[in-house]
């Protein structure tokens, strides 16, 4: 890959705003311009059907930089839950059904582990970076466990749910946006990404 300062503009393809807003922060002080779907007025990606975080990634990747002739960065995050073998996992944005709110998933979520000890789950992010020719890859992963009840009203998703290791007696979505963007998975997998990009 070409080093970083090189790839002054991307694409990154996700229509979720919050993603955006992270990335942006993460990325703030590098030399990058990360534009969304939006700005470029692209309306669809397809359907995320990988059965890996790593495959989702790429679909939606290739996809961007298909549409808009762009380097393309992709996230395909989620949950993974223990006693649940893993899910919701690639499913963790519709675990509730496609159109479903980070409301509805997280009641299902609590449904699932009523009565359950074991409550270890962790959150993972994968970053794919497409140039039209290859695919790199980097991952990200904290660890912590499921609350009992919502918490907190910062982030989105399972957020107000998850307890990270780092920092326990505090949901992510009890942390305030800049603390957690240094704990996060996503946040790992972006520091993994900036290191490697500027070794080359």
């Amino acid at each position: 890959m070409r080093r970083i300062e090189d790839l002054h503009r991307w694409v990154l393809a996700s229509h979720n705003i919050h993603k955006a807003q992270e990335l942006r922060s993460m990325l703030s002080l590098r030399r990058i311009e990360l534009l969304t779907l939006a700005q470029l007025n692209i309306v669809k990606i397809p359907a995320e059907t990988g059965n890996t975080f790593r495959e989702n990634a790429l679909i939606k990747a290739q996809a961007a930089h298909s549409a808009s002739n762009l380097p393309a960065l992709a996230d395909d995050s989620g949950l993974q839950v223990e006693v649940l073998d893993g899910l919701p996992g690639v499913h963790s944005a519709r675990f509730a059904g496609p159109n479903a709110t980070d409301e509805e998933n997280i009641l299902l979520l609590l449904k699932r582990l009523t009565n359950q000890v074991d409550r270890s789950a962790s959150f993972v992010c994968v970053l794919c970076f497409w140039d039209g020719k290859h695919a790199t890859y980097w991952e990200g992963k904290v660890e912590g466990q499921i609350l009992e009840t919502p918490r907190g009203h910062h982030g989105f998703g399972y957020d107000p749910v998850f307890e990270a290791k780092e920092i326990p007696g505090q949901s992510l979505a009890e942390l305030d946006p800049s603390t957690k963007n240094k704990i996060s998975h996503r946040a790992a997998a972006v520091q993994s990404m900036l290191a490697s990009l500027d070794s080359v």
